[in-house]
C-alpha cells in the first residue's frame, strides 16, 4: 500500500508499506530533489555545456516531483528538455491528485499533466518540455539516443538491489553522451564501485538535507 506522508520541509512524499521505504528524504522531499537532481545534476551539466537543449533519463518517476521541478526549470530558463522517465509501478490517481508540490493552479495543472500524460508516447507539456513515460524496468530499457543527464532515483539498494546492479549501471553508461552525468542521493560503497567499473568517473559530494554524502558519475 502507498500512502502520502509530509516531510520536514512541508512537501509530500510517499511511503511504500510493502518495502517499508519512503520515496524521498523525510527531511524534505522537495529540498532533496532540488539539490540532488536540479542543482548537482541539471545545473551542473549546464555549467559545463553551452547547449540550450538537454536530454534527461530518469530511473523512477515515483511521485513525479523530479519531472515537475525540471519542467518548471525548463520554462523559467527557456531550456529545451526532452525527458524520459522509467516507472514499472506507477502510482494511482487517488495518490497523485492529492500531492502538495504546487503553489498555484497552474502548477497543479502541470503536476496533473505529468501523471495524466499517456504512457509510451512523447507528450509536449510546454513549448520547452517534452515527456516520455515508460512502464519499463531499467534492465529492459534500450536508449534510442544518448542522454546528457540521468536522474537515478530508484529505491535504496537495500530495498531494490537488482536496480543498482553493475549491468544496469553499464546500461546507464552506454546510454550517456560524452560528458554526461548520472546523479543520485545514494553514496553506498558497493554502488560507487559498480559505478566506477561501469565506466563513470565517480564524484562523492555533500548530501542533501543533512545527509552526509551523495554521488555524481561523469561519463568521460
Amino acid at each position: 500500500m502507498i500512502k502520502i506522508i509530509t516531510t520536514e520541509d512541508g512537501s509530500h512524499s510517499l511511503f511504500d508499506d510493502e518495502l517499508n521505504e519512503t520515496y524521498h528524504s523525510t527531511r524534505g522531499a522537495k529540498g532533496e530533489s532540488l539539490y540532488v537532481f536540479i542543482k548537482e545534476g541539471l545545473e551542473h551539466w549546464l555549467s559545463h555545456n553551452e547547449s540550450q537543449e538537454v536530454r534527461i533519463l530518469e530511473v523512477g518517476l515515483g511521485s513525479g516531483l523530479n519531472v515537475f521541478l525540471t519542467a518548471q526549470f525548463a520554462d523559467a530558463k527557456k531550456l529545451k528538455v526532452h525527458f524520459t522517465s522509467l516507472e514499472p509501478f506507477p502510482i494511482g490517481k487517488d495518490i497523485y491528485e492529492n500531492l502538495n508540490f504546487y503553489q498555484s493552479d497552474a502548477e497543479r495543472e502541470l503536476l496533473l499533466s505529468i501523471h495524466d500524460a499517456k504512457w509510451e508516447e512523447e507528450v509536449n507539456l510546454s513549448p520547452n518540455f517534452t515527456l516520455l513515460k515508460s512502464v519499463t524496468k531499467l534492465e529492459d530499457f534500450n536508449a534510442s539516443n544518448p542522454y546528457d543527464i540521468i536522474y537515478f532515483d530508484a529505491f535504496a539498494p537495500s530495498k531494490q538491489p537488482e536496480v543498482w546492479s553493475l549491468d544496469n549501471l553499464k546500461t546507464c553508461f552506454e546510454s550517456c553522451s560524452k560528458g554526461g552525468v548520472l546523479t543520485t542521493y545514494c553514496a553506498q560503497g558497493q554502488f560507487k564501485r559498480n559505478l566506477a567499473e561501469a565506466g563513470f568517473e565517480v564524484e562523492t559530494l555533500q548530501g542533501a538535507m543533512g545527509k552526509k554524502e551523495m554521488v555524481r558519475g561523469v561519463s568521460k
